[in-house]
């Protein structure tokens, strides 16, 4: 895999609670980009190929409450695992962009600030199962658990949408703080914002930073 400074296609990642609306802004994104006539790949996590879309339906499954945190986290790796190598390595090989609805920050904040799994063991899995790919550019779009949550109706609610407000509470500081830890890579959202701000916003920066990237390569 090409480090990211030698490969023309961009990777996107959104990430945040249930229900702030990355799911909206990653469409949309890759609409604009549909449009401009670049190629581009939408996809999410946890799923995309086949495999992973099988793993997808066991770990939102309502009826599988007694699955184990450790268990869970390794489904996670094992369907981003593929994932990466089916899909996303490959797109971005080609010349072709790829927005991910959510990658292994989502990890981080689920199982690591939520669940309590130790941050370094999470580290050295993600750094195997992604065969060490890291995004470009991730969006977080912030919003309070309670509203967002407020988004999802009880009966659709699926086995991590239906956890506790506190839980979804830790998952929010979870991603604030990678945020902080990842200020290069990431860019915060606020989620109350209209659908139309958002992406503006999401717009704006994704020109800056394709501005700075051919500044670098004119100046190399």
């Amino acid at each position: 895999m090409k480090k990211n400074r030698d490969r023309k296609a961009i990777f996107i990642t959104f990430e945040g609670i249930e229900g702030c609306g990355k799911s909206t802004q990653a469409e949309l994104l890759a609409d604009y980009f549909r449009k401009q006539n670049r190629k581009v790949l939408l996809t999410r996590e946890p799923g995309g190929p086949g495999i992973s879309e099988q793993i997808r339906s066991i770990l939102l499954d309502i009826d599988n409450s007694e699955m184990l945190a450790e268990t869970e986290m390794l489904l996670y790796m094992a369907s981003r695992s593929q994932h990466t190598g089916e899909w996303i390595i490959p797109a971005l090989e080609s010349g072709t962009n790829v927005i991910s609805d959510r990658y292994y920050d989502s990890s981080i904040a689920y199982q690591g600030a939520a669940r309590k799994i130790n941050r370094e063991i999470i580290d050295i899995i993600i750094k195997y199962a992604t065969f060490g790919l890291m995004p470009d550019i991730t969006f977080l779009i912030d919003l309070p658990a309670e509203k967002g949550l407020a988004r999802i109706k009880k009966e659709d609610a699926d086995r991590l949408e239906s956890e506790s407000i506190d839980f979804h509470r830790k998952v929010r500081e979870g991603f604030i703080r990678i945020a902080r830890e990842e200020k290069k890579r990431y860019i915060i959202l606020d989620g109350e914002n209209s659908i139309e701000e958002i992406q503006s916003e999401i717009l704006k920066k994704i020109n800056e930073y394709e501005g700075r990237r051919d500044e670098t390569e004119q100046s190399q």
